[in-house]
């Protein structure tokens, strides 16, 4: 059935796959499958369709680890009946990824972290005169979610929704070493969809040393390991419970910024900053959040 005000160019599969990832809204950011279908008024089926596709193209991920008996691909046939898989196939919840960020802001605009960090990395960048970011982690990958830019050549651009390869850069290597070690080299297992080759190449054994030192001292230094010429120091961003939510640099030019100046001088103010965004962000976690109810629609007048 056509919804209604559409035209014969109205694609309702596409539609279909919007109305899905809109599903997802603030205070709720996994959704089991009956879920979904009922949120969006979709059959199960054609729900299930849809979620399948946006998990295969990096729009959407299962919550549950792989290789539970929920996965179709962990399960062998021969030991698990139909019925079991179905069933764990509909208590798996779902959950959108950064890579959401590439069809727009919404991502961004449903944490409302731009909004939190913003007027504090201007700050940092007049302080600084050098460029600021917030990146996220989504698999192997970071993606920017924040920026705040100054006009200079680097060897690569950086956009809203740009992805590199999480390891060679210093927001990476914060949020995984947010990880467990057993978590963090799994993550790094995966194949990266940046499409950047990393100029840097790490053994395990020393991805493993690197993260324990950042574990240790609460920051991370890049050193033109993704590319030539850039040089960066990143810092957590923390929610109400210490948990890290996302990371923050400093990025600047290695031709003209030596590490000295950059963990000596911009370092002590990005902790700084990084200390106030998490302040802020837990602040608006806690808030109370007041729902205002829609007046009722007037009854109908009585006939007379």
């Amino acid at each position: 059935m056509a919804r209604p005000g559409t035209g014969k160019d109205f694609i309702e599969a596409l539609a279909r796959g919007l109305d899905v990832i809109r599903a997802f809204q603030p205070g709720q950011p996994a959704m089991s499958l009956a879920a979904v279908a009922k949120a969006t008024g979709l059959t199960r089926p054609t729900a299930r369709r849809i979620l399948l596709t946006l998990k295969q193209m990096g729009y959407v991920r299962t919550v549950d680890p792989l290789g539970q008996a929920g996965d179709v691909r962990a399960v062998d046939p021969r030991a698990v009946d139909r019925e079991t898989v179905d069933r764990k196939a509909m208590d798996r919840r779902y959950e959108l990824t950064p890579r959401v960020l590439e069809l727009g802001m919404s991502y961004v605009l449903s944490r409302n972290l731009w909004e939190v960090a913003r007027p504090h990395m201007e700050l940092l960048v007049a302080r600084t005169h050098e460029s600021s970011s917030i990146a996220q982690l989504d698999g192997p990958d970071i993606v920017y979610v924040a920026r705040v830019a100054v006009p200079k050549i680097v060897a690569l651009a950086v956009t809203i929704g740009t992805r590199f390869p999480a390891m060679q850069t210093s927001l990476g290597k914060v949020l995984l070493a947010a990880l467990p070690p057993e978590e963090a080299e799994r993550v790094l297992a995966e194949p990266s969809r940046s499409g950047i080759p990393p100029r840097v190449a790490f053994s395990r054994e020393e991805r493993a040393a690197r993260l324990r030192e950042v574990r240790a001292r609460g920051w991370a230094l890049t050193d033109e390991e993704l590319a030539a010429g850039i040089r960066s120091v990143a810092a957590p961003l923390r929610d109400g419970e210490g948990r890290v939510i996302a990371s923050l640099n400093v990025n600047t030019h290695a031709a003209e910024t030596p590490v000295e100046v950059l963990t000596g001088e911009y370092l002590p103010l990005l902790l700084q900053t990084a200390g106030a965004i998490s302040a802020d962000w837990a602040a608006c976690q806690a808030a109370p959040q007041v729902t205002v109810p829609q007046p009722a629609a007037p009854e109908p007048l009585a006939m007379p």
